[in-house]
C-alpha cells in the first residue's frame, strides 16, 4: 500500500469512532463556538488528519494553519456525524442535503456558507461556447 502521509482511513480513534479534538461541549461534536441542535458534525482537517467540530476549534487548538481537504481526495472519509459516529466522504457530505445518509440526523445547513474553510473548492467548468484564447 502506498504511503498516504498518515491520512489513511482510521487515524486516532475514540470510543465509538474517531477522536474529536478541540473544545467540545458534548459527545455529539458540538463545540463552544457552534452548539445548536443541528451542529453535529466534525470535520477532518487535511493538515493534521484530526477531526475538529469547526474551523475555530482548529485555530484555537492547533499550532498550525488549517489546510482545506483537497478536491482530489473528496472520496475519502473527512466528515464525522456526531449522532451515529459514521464517517462520510466530502462528496457524500456535500451531496447529502444536510441530513446524515446513515442515521438521518439533521445537519446545520448554514455550514455551507463556510465550506471553503474545510474543503478546497471544485474547479468550475469553462462555460460552453467561450474561447480560452
Amino acid at each position: 500500500m502506498a504511503d498516504d502521509g498518515g491520512r489513511g482511513p482510521g487515524g486516532p480513534r475514540g470510543p465509538g469512532g474517531p477522536a474529536v479534538h478541540g473544545p467540545t461541549v458534548d459527545d455529539q461534536t458540538r463545540c463552544v463556538h457552534y452548539a445548536t441542535v443541528l451542529d453535529v458534525v466534525a470535520l477532518r482537517f487535511w493538515c493534521c488528519d484530526r477531526y475538529f467540530p469547526c474551523h475555530l476549534c482548529h485555530a484555537t487548538s492547533s499550532d498550525h494553519e488549517a489546510v482545506p481537504w483537497p478536491v482530489a481526495e473528496r472520496a475519502r472519509p473527512a466528515v464525522l456525524c456526531g449522532v451515529c459516529r459514521g464517517e462520510l466522504s466530502v462528496d457524500e457530505y456535500l451531496g447529502c442535503g444536510s441530513t446524515c445518509p446513515r442515521c438521518g440526523a439533521a445537519f446545520n445547513p448554514g455550514c455551507a456558507r463556510h465550506a471553503d474553510l474545510y474543503f478546497e473548492p471544485a474547479p468550475t467548468p469553462w462555460p460552453a461556447g467561450r474561447s480560452v484564447l
